[in-house]
């Protein structure tokens, strides 16, 4: 089918589609496989692995492992997210808030990597959500008292990368503690959803050195004005103090026998889904796969941009499509039904209100926002139009994070169910002739 500007909304979906197979690890896993030469004589191969990709990840590795090579290994993933892989066991757990059943699955990576041999090879398979579904707290924390911080950081407002610095120096597998158990050698297959593909954020970096300290996590649970429960700040103080060890830091000789191969990127979907634009024939401007903040500011900034556009025909004319990725966050402070996409959306639909021709898409590469059960929604130009004629009063709705309230009533939830990829939230906002 080919795609045009007289069905911007199928333009916009095909665009998203895009993006996301450009993540999809069946697609693009086995080009990072060690090739066969390079795993004759290992003793063992083992894989493991964490996140929202893991089982789509594992699937790929069994596809494209030689049958005759040795291969088992143990991967969790998110409730709902499981494939039925045949030599590598899929444990589903929860997430965003840890649970047991990816506590028990973490201890039990952790042990079989600990057994592994400088004759063997250990695959890791790191993605978004590794950091919830890899939970394995310290001795001295319950499963409960990490759920209880966890839950607090979620509803604060804080970014991924300053809540996995706190996880990672409550854990004994995060923060390059993995790596740390094993005399394997390690090669780690990543699906990156944080900014700038910090491999020690991504999945709270299993096998990755950890620049952070316990004071650093002492000093966010403050900022984010988080009252951690006793036994977690009682832990994180031993550890400022240097009564505890720290996590293995960059430079530390474990880390020269770990390989980090990047498989799939958010720069990477963005740019798939700018060349949808381009065949349909409307420019594409990528502003960039590192746009953070509260969801209402990030609406703000950029719908301030697409009506200096529709005004002033600066710094782009129309047709033209403004592709974003990267993960905002929200403060809760409503009692509403929504994730940061949506949420990003209804504060946008206020700030193109007025402006002919402005469409927009906001989704989780994921297939999920935040834990409901779309992955975001689609804005049209008369979005507010048929919001009042249905009674919805957006203002009030945004005030009470109810996004997934609104674009429900106007049926224009996206829903795709998991898709077993992350490469974090995109968004694209497209300005087409008034």
């Amino acid at each position: 089918m080919r795609l045009s500007m007289s069905d911007p909304r199928a333009l916009l979906l095909s665009s998203f589609e895009a993006a996301v197979a450009a993540a999809d690890p069946l697609k693009v896993l086995a080009a990072h496989l060690p090739d066969r030469q390079s795993i004759e004589g290992l003793r063992r191969t083992l894989v493991v692995g964490a996140g929202k990709a893991a089982a789509s990840m594992a699937m790929a590795v069994e596809r494209h492992w030689p049958a005759d090579a040795q291969l088992d290994g143990l991967v969790v993933t998110r409730y709902a997210h499981g494939l039925p892989c045949e030599r590598i066991r899929v444990i589903e757990a929860g997430h965003p808030v840890p649970d047991e059943a990816g506590e028990k699955a973490a201890s039990e990576i952790l042990s079989a990597a600990s057994q592994l041999g400088d004759d063997d090879l250990l695959i890791v398979l790191v993605s978004g959500g590794g950091s919830s579904l890899l939970s394995l707290p310290v001795a001295s924390i319950s499963m409960a008292d990490l759920k209880a911080v966890t839950q607090s950081l979620l509803l604060s407002g804080a970014p991924i990368q300053e809540m996995n610095v706190v996880r990672k120096h409550l854990s004994r597998i995060q923060g390059g503690r993995l790596a740390q158990a094993t005399r394997a050698r390690v090669l780690a297959l990543v699906v990156s959803d944080v900014a700038g593909d910090d491999l020690s954020a991504i999945a709270s970096g299993p096998c990755a050195a950890d620049p952070s300290t316990y004071q650093d996590a002492l000093e966010i649970l403050t900022r984010w004005d988080v009252v951690p429960p006793a036994s977690v700040a009682a832990h994180l103080e031993r550890g400022a103090r240097g009564e505890i060890a720290e996590t293995p830091k960059p430079g530390d000789p474990v880390f020269a026998r770990v390989e980090h191969r990047m498989i799939a990127a958010p720069h990477a979907s963005l740019e798939a889904a700018a060349a949808v634009f381009e065949s349909a024939g409307v420019p594409t401007a990528i502003l960039g796969d590192t746009i953070t903040g509260e969801a209402r500011d990030v609406a703000q900034v950029i719908g301030a941009l697409a009506r200096e556009i529709a005004t002033r025909e600066r710094p782009f004319r129309r047709p033209v499509a403004l592709v974003s990725g990267g993960e905002c966050t929200v403060t809760v402070r409503g009692k509403g039904r929504g994730g940061r996409c949506s949420e990003f959306l209804l504060a946008l639909a206020r700030e193109l209100e007025g402006i002919d021709g402005a469409w927009a898409l906001a989704a989780d590469t994921d297939g999920i926002d935040g834990v409901e059960d779309n992955a975001g929604a689609v804005l049209t130009p008369d979005s507010l139009a048929r919001a009042r004629q249905a009674g919805l009063d957006a203002r009030r709705m945004l005030d009470n994070n109810d996004g997934y309230g609104f674009f429900s009533g106007l049926d224009d939830l996206l829903m795709t169910g998991p898709t077993r990829t992350n490469v974090n939230d995109f968004r694209v906002v497209l300005l087409l002739p008034a």
